[in-house]
């Protein structure tokens, strides 16, 4: 896809999105502040744009690109008509590895020019008319008017000052004029230059290519300096006016020098210093003095330089100004002076006069109020927190601030803020995979429960029937044996264990059963004072209660939260040193939870059983001491009431004193 399909054909600079990367360099770089922040892309603002072209130049993505003409010229070129190509001076800074400018004519030629003329005889009528203005000490301080982009600006955001720009038109208008009043009014004329303001500078001109574009062509074409024959440029020849380009280039070309003890003239040029001399014109600061102004640093510094690769030893400011240079001294050296002269009083007659229009872009400040609440958004509150970093685009965060208001920027911009808003981020993330981790241990916790449910529902089922007629036979025999008999004590062994594997198989029905819960109102400290004394423990082991329950009711079933919390206080106890400890219980409530807290001082449960904990017949207690059902049957419970349950367990005494808590977070309502 070409640039020309992507472009409208009226907007002169547009955006590739796809190749924005938000570095919001274009929207600093932008001294009418035409570009737009949408969704994180930037887009120029057709209407505001003055087609400085420093968008074009900054992006390192080329993300923004400029209209194009080339069809248009090729259109023109074969129409019939004649078409003539004036080049602008800063052709030697372009071009400088064709040493002869000759053949870079015979080139231009070769595209299907009937002419080829240089745009600085133009540069040399408008000189003398500057000179005019400088040297007369009744006209007031004038602005330059051959930079587009300069003029635009001034129109679109110093209208006041609209009547101070020269009202001369540019070497490029002049040099048109100059062509048709040689070869006809008839004649078509294609601009060639560094800038692309040239494009929408004026109506007289009838296509306008930058030097990119005319490399394009040349590609396209296949042409080489070798291939061609040298040729001149088509007369009438330019002279001074050749240095036009570079910095302070119209002065040197009308003779007049920058004089601070006289303070004349004042050349400003770049984004930054063409901006603060208007500002101070416009408020009187240095009213005695005319304004040189370029929006580049020099022409030879235009958007429509060529920025390639191979170009990249030439393409320094200073080697592109000592191109220029060479090649007007070299040219007045060889130049026809007599011919000039001729030639310049011939066409110096021809009306150089230019009218401006005032189109006032400027908006309206937003009032304090409205400003303070943006700023108040990204969170600055004070000036202490008006960084004026820049990374915005805007030179100030109240400037940003006002650009958001206007629609032309988003808060995101500011770097600050987003870092700020990225933490919050990731602090959320951090949660929500923390959630996200606990759901998915408690669904492979449940998934692995429900799995060892059903094995031991069936194991207890099998088991029940044989264990109740080992019971009931060895009682038999017990009481038929004589009370000396020997295998009395055996028969009772049987009965005691036998009596042990029916307690097992009642905890794997406890665990495996689905039963519902039964759901009261009921006291949770009542609750906890019940379980407590249902609990005997060492006289070496102490519990504490701290209740800081504002609303003791709750709904649960009595006897299964009982079972819970014995079941955890006899585990806490068992946990013990031989010396004893202390098992502290903190309940605390909300409108919709009730939190209970039970930690003990006990030896902890090492690392690697962390995750075996609720897993069923898992158990860390000796042979004969614990059948592993306890924890997996609390959790069921738990989690038939809706509840959360979890610990914390340090068991090695390098990293603080051990210990387990075990937390337990119930809803208030249950339910029904």
């Amino acid at each position: 896809m070409s640039i020309e399909e992507i472009t409208p054909k009226r907007q002169l600079v547009t955006t590739i999105r796809e190749r924005c990367r938000v570095c919001y360099t274009c929207v600093r770089e932008c001294p009418a502040k035409a570009i737009k922040i949408i969704n994180g892309q930037a887009e120029v603002i057709a209407e505001r744009c003055i087609g400085c072209g420093n968008c074009v130049k900054v992006c390192s993505q080329n993300a923004k690109v400029f209209r194009k003409e080339i069809d248009k010229v090729k259109e023109l070129i074969g129409s019939g008509n004649k078409v003539a190509a004036i080049v602008a001076p800063s052709f030697p800074a372009e071009f400088a590895e064709i040493k002869n400018h000759r053949l870079l004519v015979s080139i231009i030629r070769e595209l299907g020019f009937h002419y080829v003329a240089e745009v600085s005889f133009g540069a040399d009528l408008v000189a003398g008319e500057y000179k005019k203005i400088l040297q007369s000490k009744q006209l007031p301080p004038a602005i330059s008017s051959d930079c587009p982009a300069i003029v635009k600006y001034i129109e679109y955001y110093h209208p006041n000052l609209v009547d101070s720009l020269a009202t001369i038109v540019s070497p490029m208008v002049a040099m048109t004029r100059v062509m048709r009043k040689k070869y006809g009014s008839n004649l078509k004329v294609v601009f060639i230059g560094p800038c692309i303001a040239k494009k929408d500078e004026s109506p007289e001109v009838d296509a306008a290519l930058t030097y990119r574009e005319l490399r394009e062509m040349i590609s396209q074409h296949g042409l080489k300096p070798a291939d061609v024959i040298p040729t001149d440029f088509d007369p009438p020849m330019g002279g001074r006016g050749a240095i036009f380009p570079v910095s302070r280039g119209l002065l040197n070309t009308v003779g007049v020098k920058e004089d601070i003890f006289e303070r004349n003239v004042i050349v400003a040029e770049g984004r930054s210093d063409f901006q603060e001399a208007i500002r101070e014109f416009e408020n009187g600061q240095i009213s005695q003095e005319h304004l040189e102004l370029l929006c580049c640093e020099g022409c030879i510094m235009g958007p429509g330089m060529s920025p390639y690769p191979f170009l990249s030893s030439l393409s320094r400011r200073f080697r592109k100004r000592a191109s220029v240079s060479d090649y007007v001294i070299h040219k007045l050296e060889e130049m026809d002076m007599e011919q000039w002269e001729k030639d310049y009083e011939l066409y110096s007659t021809i009306d150089l006069y230019c009218e401006f229009t005032r189109r006032d872009m400027r908006l309206d400040r937003p009032v304090s109020k409205e400003i303070e609440e943006v700023l108040n958004k990204m969170g600055k509150f004070g000036p202490q927190d008006h960084l004026d970093c820049g990374a915005c685009g805007y030179e100030s965060c109240e400037e940003h601030a006002i650009a958001i208001i206007r629609g032309l920027a988003e808060h995101e911009m500011c770097l600050p803020y987003t870092i700020e808003k990225l933490h919050n981020y990731i602090d959320e993330l951090n949660i929500s995979n923390e959630k996200l981790a606990s759901a998915q241990e408690a669904l492979r916790q449940s998934e692995k429960l429900a799995g060892m449910g059903q094995l031991s529902a069936g194991i207890a089922h099998e088991l029940n029937n044989p264990l109740g007629i080992i019971t009931m036979y060895s009682n038999i025999l017990k009481d038929e044996a004589a009370p000396d008999d020997p295998i009395r004590n055996d028969l009772e062994l049987i009965a005691e264990q036998a009596e042990r594997c029916k307690k097992i198989v009642g905890g794997l029905l406890n665990f495996a059963r689905k039963n519902q819960v039964n759901y009261e109102e009921n006291d949770i400290n009542r609750l906890m004072e019940h379980s407590i004394s249902s609990v005997v423990l060492p006289e070496n082991i102490k519990i504490s209660l701290e209740s800081n329950i504002m609303n003791p009711v709750i709904r649960l079933d009595f006897d299964q939260m009982t079972q819970v919390f014995t079941n955890l206080l006899k585990n806490a106890g068992e946990a013990m040193p031989e010396e004893g400890g202390t098992i502290s219980i903190i309940m605390s409530d909300t409108d919709d939870n009730v939190t209970i807290n039970i930690a003990d001082t006990g030896s902890g449960i090492e690392e690697e059983n962390h995750n075996k904990l609720f897993t069923p017949f898992f158990t860390t207690k000796p042979i004969g001491k614990g059948t592993g059902l306890g924890l997996p049957i609390i959790y069921g419970i738990v989690k038939m009431h809706k509840g959360k349950i979890s610990f914390n367990s340090n068991a090695d005494k390098s990293r603080g004193p051990t210990g387990t808590t075990f937390t337990i977070v119930l809803p208030r309502y249950g339910m029904s």
